[in-house]
């Protein structure tokens, strides 16, 4: 087993962006979803309602992050001194207003008033309490720092579907190669190189990944979704990848070993 590939996700629900190694630090993936988007009433907003985010595309040049919003052009995302209270989930957390010029394009482009917020350093959003005991922090991701995704099991759900889907619809951070199809579903924990990932709750998918990353539609068969929710559905929901955290900060690079622990 290895690291097939690693995904960074600079602001959460845009596209994602392919990386050879990213270091990880206390958030999780550096400069992973530290900034988000919110509406008028400081309530996140994803591709679950807007799936044309899908298309403007991000760019990261060490923590400089950079928003193309089609017909708009690009834009530097950089933080205010100007407070807000944005919620992700069931979290209220401290935020910072970007500068207004991203957050005016990407209102126009999706019609409707929305602001980019950053998570600074200083606010602490817990992990899912209910999952992991001790106090470990997560940005803006769902609800925890790693997602962790399995090659061979998206080539078997292929052979489901009609039209196959590329990995991204399930924004992983990493893609382990070299396992069985579905075989992620047993594992306690990775060793990735020199780091340890803990793997602490299957990963529950949505409508999200019936979202064609290139042209930002939902796909009116409600696929891979539907197909998903036939043979991979759960107590946690429909399934597909597995939620991690690291240890230690440190590096993961495409290519490093990988061995794992099960939960047998």
């Amino acid at each position: 087993m290895r690291v097939h590939a690693l995904y960074l996700y600079p602001v959460k629900s845009l596209a994602g962006i392919p990386v050879s190694s990213f270091g990880l630090d206390n958030f999780g993936p550096r400069g992973d979803r530290r900034w988000m988007i919110v509406d008028a009433d400081d309530q996140f907003v994803t591709q679950r309602d807007h799936p044309e985010l899908a298309t403007v595309t991000t760019s990261i040049d060490g923590d400089c992050v950079t928003v193309t919003i089609p017909g708009e052009g690009r834009f530097p995302l950089q933080a205010t001194a100007n407070e807000a209270r944005a919620r992700v989930w069931q979290d209220w957390v401290k935020a910072l207003l970007g500068e207004p010029a991203a957050s005016a394009a990407l209102s126009r482009f999706c019609g409707t008033d929305l602001r980019f917020v950053y998570m600074p350093d200083e606010t602490f959003r817990r992990v899912d309490a209910g999952r992991v005991t001790d106090m470990r922090r997560v940005g803006f991701a769902d609800g925890f720092p790693l997602l962790v995704t399995n090659l061979l099991s998206l080539e078997e759900l292929n052979t489901r579907l009609e039209t196959p889907v590329e990995m991204i619809r399930f924004r992983p951070n990493i893609v382990i190669e070299g396992a069985g199809a579905w075989q992620e579903d047993h594992w306690h924990e990775l060793q990735i190189a020199d780091q340890r990932v803990r793997l602490v709750k299957p990963c529950s998918r949505c409508v999200m990944t019936t979202v064609d990353p290139l042209t930002g539609t939902k796909a009116a068969s409600l696929q891979p979704l539907r197909t998903l929710g036939q043979y991979r559905r759960t107590e946690d929901g429909v399934i597909f990848g597995m939620n991690g955290i690291h240890e230690t900060p440190g590096r993961i690079s495409v290519g490093d070993p990988v061995i794992h622990r099960t939960t047998e």
